[in-house]
């Protein structure tokens, strides 16, 4: 681990001079980086930006971006008003000084680009830009928290509603969560389990529950990542979060069904080392069923 913090350092140094984030004047512009973001995701918005999106977007407290948004307003490259449809929205748009404003930093951006690309090789190239795309990837999945909530708070439905959602498409004969197979909010609230909910900026991406038994056992439901973040490891973190927390209250062995139409969990849970088992419910929508001891 300290190899590995020393290098994350490295990377931090080497990209921030690298990219001119050390200089008070961004891409040689009258304003440094955080301005020239905050004018960048004005400026793409067609019709403005709700700034409670901007905060969420960029992850700013709020008195720093009032800050940057004063600043901006200042040199007459934005308005923050009301939105036009709803009064209790405040929108930021770009003025027509900050649109050409906003058509320069893409300029420059650009320009930059071929600075960083233009020395290197074309395999160069290529590994630099694989590189970044993976570095990106893993960069959200790092912001992802997951941590545990209530069953009956907003986040908590929300997860429910889009996991039983998607059971219904791509299950051969639909999903009906009063059919059965569906987890009751009681079996996964303290003592009797718990429910974890993952977020990514403030949008809940993931889920993922566990029931108490008797006999030492625990069983997991209601593990579900959103589209928009799969391939990052999610439904493995959440996996490995729930048995770290059934290992904590004492079970023995953690336990599941699922559908055959769901190839990509069978193969998760196979990774994972959980082996498959005589059936152990009625739930009428599983094909299989699986087992982990802890």
């Amino acid at each position: 681990m300290t190899e590995d913090l020393a290098q994350v350092r490295r990377f931090n140094r080497a990209v921030t001079q690298r990219l001119g984030v050390l200089q008070d004047q961004y891409l040689a512009r009258d304003r440094p980086l955080g301005q020239a973001r905050l004018l960048w995701e004005i400026g793409r918005a067609d019709g403005g930006v709700d700034i409670r999106d901007l905060r969420t977007r960029l992850d700013l407290d709020s008195g720093y971006l009032s800050r940057l948004l004063r600043a901006l307003e200042s040199d007459g490259l934005v308005t923050v008003g009301q939105d036009d449809g709803d009064g209790r929205v405040r929108t930021a748009r770009v003025t027509p000084a900050g649109a050409a404003e906003y058509a320069e930093l893409e300029s420059r951006s650009e320009d930059a680009a071929h600075a960083l690309l233009d020395p290197l090789s074309a395999g160069q190239r290529g590994r630099l830009v694989a590189a970044m795309a993976e570095v990106e990837r893993l960069l959200v999945a790092s912001l992802v928290r997951v941590d545990e909530a209530d069953a009956m708070s907003a986040a908590a439905r929300f997860a429910a509603r889009a996991y039983y959602a998607e059971l219904g498409e791509r299950l051969q004969d639909g999903f009906d969560p009063g059919v059965g197979g569906a987890v009751r909010d009681a079996a996964i609230t303290p003592p009797a389990g718990l429910l974890l909910v993952a977020t990514l900026r403030e949008e809940t991406v993931g889920c993922g529950a566990l029931a108490f038994q008797d006999g030492g056992f625990a069983e997991v439901k209601r593990v579900w990542a959103a589209p928009s973040v799969r391939g990052l490891g999610l439904g493995r973190r959440i996996m490995a979060d729930l048995e770290d927390r059934a290992r904590e209250a004492g079970v023995r062995t953690v336990r599941l069904d699922t559908n055959g139409n769901l190839t990509e969990a069978i193969a998760l849970y196979l990774k994972l080392g959980y082996r498959e088992v005589e059936r152990y419910n009625d739930n009428p929508y599983a094909h299989h069923w699986f087992a982990k001891d802890l």
